[in-house]
């Protein structure tokens, strides 16, 4: 049963698909992350409310931006990341790619280099044709590849330079302090130098670290930069972001790194959080609840805290008393489709009086706003195995997943068992005309 239980825990804070990166859904980090960065996004003339946020779950030290508007974010980032404003110039940064429409020029960049590598190796193959030197063809050949390489690597490294003025420029434009850029550099170097010691410059696609902070510094002490005034971050978002940087390290890392990361002599929120969650993940609930309810007695108010009481009560399998707790995270935290998808996970097991409708009302909410395969799962848990509703939920389950003979089997089940043009028959038929 607690097995079944942290199994459930786990699904609800990482949505993973079998063929694609790990993405990490979670309304707290999210909400605190667009909080962070919002003042570069505006500065870069996106309006927040198109702005998407994704969470990858990767060790790696990255973010990236897609379309403008979907910012990736790993997770090895935000928990090496340790300030607001760090994490705001690693994003002010890629929207500077996306300003200086990088990801359009390096495709164009592409294509014109293998076209110059196909035209220099055509003209090694005819030296070979034409009876000359065999060598000296195959030479030409693989030369071919290396010029382009580093032509590609040329206009890369190039392409980070004017990324970095760039967000640095949003960074001042939205009034907020540039000097996140030297954090990150910073703790870059820190990380990097060692290595980057021993690289030839030209063979990566980064300038090095060092040739990075040099010129943010140069950047920052000019006349233009040096003399305004900028906004450091509040007392609150720097507590807001710890605690979301020990919710991560909570999950992800294991209980012994947890509790050096965040001894039992660190009386922080932060600290108690991170504790918290390893000691459920641990199996040690007594703990956690401990932790828990120390934490809600200082912030009553903070909606996520009890997310993580509605959390160990249901691995206690004290359903009514995770119903209570997830239901005052929504009243505080409303539409907040992490909290809505555990509730229907309660809901739909301890199934009393109106328990299951609450829970396919409480689904139907989270796919429309934002979909997920834990929301299809749930919703064809509420509905139960007689219902044919639940097969084109499962579905869609295994359609998110991409899992698309799964996806059918279930398609076609449901549109033996429903009624025919209801919405549901009508989804199934999608998924069944959709190609494989």
């Amino acid at each position: 049963m607690m097995r079944k239980i942290l199994v459930l825990l786990i699904c609800l804070f990482c949505s993973i698909s079998a063929q694609a990166a790990s993405l990490i859904n979670d309304t707290e980090i999210e909400s605190v992350v667009q909080e962070i960065i919002t003042p570069v996004v505006k500065a870069a003339d996106i309006s927040p409310s198109r702005m998407k946020i994704f969470i990858v779950n990767n060790d790696d030290f990255n973010a990236f931006v897609m379309s403008g508007e979907d910012i990736y974010i790993y997770t090895g980032l935000l928990t090496r990341i340790t300030s607001p404003n760090a994490l705001r110039a690693v994003v002010a940064h890629e929207l500077g790619h996306m300003i200086g429409g990088h990801m359009a020029q390096m495709s164009a960049a592409m294509e014109a280099e293998m076209k110059r590598t196909m035209l220099i190796q055509a003209l090694g193959i005819g030296l070979m044709v034409a009876g000359g030197n065999p060598s000296l063809g195959a030479g030409v050949m693989a030369g071919a590849t290396s010029v382009a390489r580093q032509s590609i690597l040329s206009f890369s490294r190039d392409e980070e330079r004017i990324a970095d003025d760039m967000g640095l420029n949003l960074m001042v434009r939205a009034g907020m302090n540039p000097n996140g850029f030297l954090d990150v550099f910073k703790q870059m170097s820190d990380m990097t130098s060692h290595i980057e010691s021993k690289v030839n410059p030209n063979s990566i696609n980064h300038p090095l670290t060092a040739e990075r902070l040099k010129n943010v510094r140069d950047r920052l002490a000019s006349t233009e930069i040096k003399n305004k005034k900028f906004n450091d971050d509040s007392t609150d978002i720097i507590k807001k972001y710890a605690m979301v940087r020990a919710k991560l390290i909570g999950y992800l890392d294991n209980l012994g790194r947890v509790k050096t990361l965040y001894p039992y002599s660190d009386k922080s929120d932060a600290a108690i959080y991170a504790r918290a969650i390893a000691n459920m993940r641990g199996g040690n609930l007594d703990s956690a609840l401990v932790g828990t309810k120390t934490l809600i007695s200082r912030l009553p108010n903070n909606p996520y805290l009890y997310e993580l009481l509605g959390d160990i009560e249901y691995s206690y399998g004290h359903y009514d008393d995770s119903v209570d707790a997830y239901e005052h995270a929504l009243k505080l935290r409303p539409q907040a489709p992490q909290i809505e998808t555990a509730l229907a996970i309660v809901l739909a097991e301890r199934n009393k009086n109106d328990d299951k409708a609450r829970a396919i009302e409480l689904c139907k909410r989270v796919i429309l706003v934002d979909e997920t395969p834990l929301a299809y799962w749930t919703l064809a848990r509420a509905y139960g195995a007689d219902d044919g509703r639940a097969d084109w939920a499962m579905a869609e389950y295994y359609r998110m997943q991409k899992s698309s003979e799964k996806s059918r089997e279930y398609a076609k089940r449901a549109k033996t068992r429903l009624q025919k043009n209801s919405p549901e028959y009508i989804k199934s038929d999608d998924i069944l005309k959709q190609k494989k």
